[in-house]
């Protein structure tokens, strides 16, 4: 008995070591995973996929993936992921469908500043992640489309292993809000001929890709200027074959469309996508764009490149969500860019919600719109164009 006590003891010793090795490693990640809720479940018969919501602890790795230069590819970036979150254990995938979206910014009659963005795509399941910041790193809220993990669009998050592929939501955001006032969102753009082309810089700048360059500017970027700034550094690397642009804005009620077009005279095709440079549209200053943008202090975006002369010679039906844009003008101008509230904005983001809009491309509904209040730092966030079903209906604050 007395020996069987001590090889008891021995191995409760050994286990005890184990259990504090593996939360010494993992620790931040086991309570991430911990921190994954369901808050709202599918609807198929709705193409409703389900949201959950996760509370990353600690850093997610992301200071070291800026200060070791990036990634110039999906690969890169999933080595990268892999490597530190799961410290090479367990393989982890980011993908980047097509998609299609929609966003505007606004001000209410109190004078808070809106970001407001419909994410447009298919059948998929969303979580919308939390993080905490440190040293002059932000809190953020955004939203992420899990199908970008590799989680199943009907299953959803399915057991331990999906709930761990989980952990590499922060690198792949849409969308967000960081605690400094600051709102970004990604659109694609269709770049190229009779294939979308990506963006693909080529000089001596560190490397970053889509998603990451919108990651970088919520942990750091304090408002608009800074938000270009930090994107001037570095060289774009689309995903997945597609190409995007971006729009930002801050509580002072500056916004900025970046978007990434061929050096002047050169591949006016625009199919090398290591040819193209940053051009960047702000609110204040885009006269050059067309008499409606002159007169608006406010933006719109959807799925087409706005710098002039893009579409010089080449056919305009390449103008992906031009219909769209337009709707959103005559809505905005119609209440002079103002809005009582934050649901009052949401009613104008449901003006081009996919399933009653005659869509232009393959995308079918609406997935997630997220109105964010610069201002106040809180998101008002609504699944699947659920507009009046309060179980769909989510709200969210950065406000200490």
């Amino acid at each position: 008995m007395k020996i069987l006590k001590k090889l008891l003891i021995g191995l409760m010793v050994i286990v005890l070591l184990l259990a504090i090795g593996i939360f010494a490693i993992w620790g931040n990640e086991i309570r991430t995973v911990m921190s994954i809720k369901k808050v709202r479940g599918a609807n198929l018969d709705h193409q409703d996929g389900a949201v959950y919501t996760m509370n990353v602890k600690g850093g997610f790795y992301f200071d070291e993936f800026l200060k070791e230069g990036g990634a110039e590819s999906d690969g890169e970036l999933i080595d990268f992921v892999t490597a530190k979150i799961t410290k090479g254990l367990i393989d982890m995938g980011i993908e980047n469908p097509e998609i299609g979206c929609s966003s505007v910014t606004l001000e209410t009659v109190e004078g808070d500043r809106i970001f407001g963005r419909n994410y447009d795509f298919d059948q998929t399941n969303t979580c919308i992640v939390f993080t905490k910041g440190k040293g002059d790193r932000h809190s953020t809220i955004s939203t992420v489309d899990l199908q970008f993990l590799g989680i199943d669009k009907e299953k959803g998050i399915d057991g331990l292993m999906d709930k761990i592929t989980c952990l590499a939501a922060p690198y792949a955001p849409l969308d967000g809000i960081n605690s400094a006032g600051v709102s970004c969102g990604i659109y694609m753009t269709y770049q190229g001929g009779e294939e979308t082309v990506s963006t693909n810089q080529s000089t001596d700048k560190p490397d970053i890709t889509s998603t990451t360059m919108l990651r970088m500017i919520l942990d750091y970027a304090d408002n608009v200027d800074e938000a270009v700034e930090l994107v001037k550094k570095y060289d774009l690397h689309d995903s997945a074959n597609t190409s995007y642009h971006y729009m930002v804005a801050d509580e002072s009620g500056k916004s900025a469309i970046l978007e990434w077009v061929p050096r002047e005279g050169i591949d006016t095709t625009d199919n090398d996508g290591t040819q193209r440079e940053l051009v960047v549209h702000y609110n204040d200053n885009d006269a050059y764009l067309g008499e409606k943008e002159a007169a608006a202090d406010y933006q719109w975006i959807t799925n087409f490149i706005l710098n002039p002369g893009y579409y010089d010679g080449v056919d305009e039906s390449n103008k992906k969500g031009y219909d769209r844009y337009v709707r959103l003008q005559e809505v905005l101008e119609e209440k002079r860019g103002i809005v009582k509230d934050e649901k009052e904005a949401m009613d104008v983001l449901a003006q081009v919600g996919r399933r009653g809009w005659n869509n232009d491309d393959s995308n079918s509904v609406t997935v997630h719109s997220a109105v964010y209040n610069l201002t106040d730092k809180s998101v008002y966030w609504v699944s699947n164009e659920n507009w009046m079903d309060e179980s769909a209906i989510f709200e969210f604050s950065l406000a200490e």
